[in-house]
């Protein structure tokens, strides 16, 4: 179980990434929204994740401080709404576990160029003596 905000869940994202691969993850939380959004605005209001957070999400009892800084950590602009795109990042960053595996992949990856500068470093040493 995870904590968000006072509110506990358990943190799915995981199994779903590892079952939807990673466009079903992004399709799945795209229809997430789907869900939360204000249909004539196309955005999710402090409104519209208030009345479709219990029958979405199934937290009934979420707080309206809860709700609002849910809503203030996910504004990534801060126009007082979350975007399709702002929802997504998010809900990665209130997965802790895909946080992790993402960093790690980043570094395996930061790691893997370095290796790579060294590799075509030394190549290049080399060619220059022989000439």
């Amino acid at each position: 179980m995870a904590s968000g905000g006072g509110v506990d869940f358990e943190d799915l994202l995981p199994m779903m990434a590892t079952k939807l691969g990673g466009e079903g993850l992004i399709k799945e939380l795209c229809n997430g929204f789907e869900l939360l959004m204000d249909k004539e605005k196309g955005v999710i209001t402090l409104e519209s994740l208030r009345s479709n957070a219990a029958a979405v999400l199934g937290i009934e009892d979420m707080k309206e401080d809860e709700l609002v800084s849910m809503m203030r950590e996910g504004d990534i602009d801060g126009d007082g709404y979350l975007s399709q795109m702002e929802f997504c990042v998010l809900m990665f960053r209130l997965s802790p576990e895909l946080m992790e595996e993402s960093w790690f992949l980043i570094e395996q990856a930061l790691q893997n160029h370095d290796d790579e500068l060294v590799s075509n470093n030394n190549k290049n040493k080399s060619n220059s003596s022989i000439s």
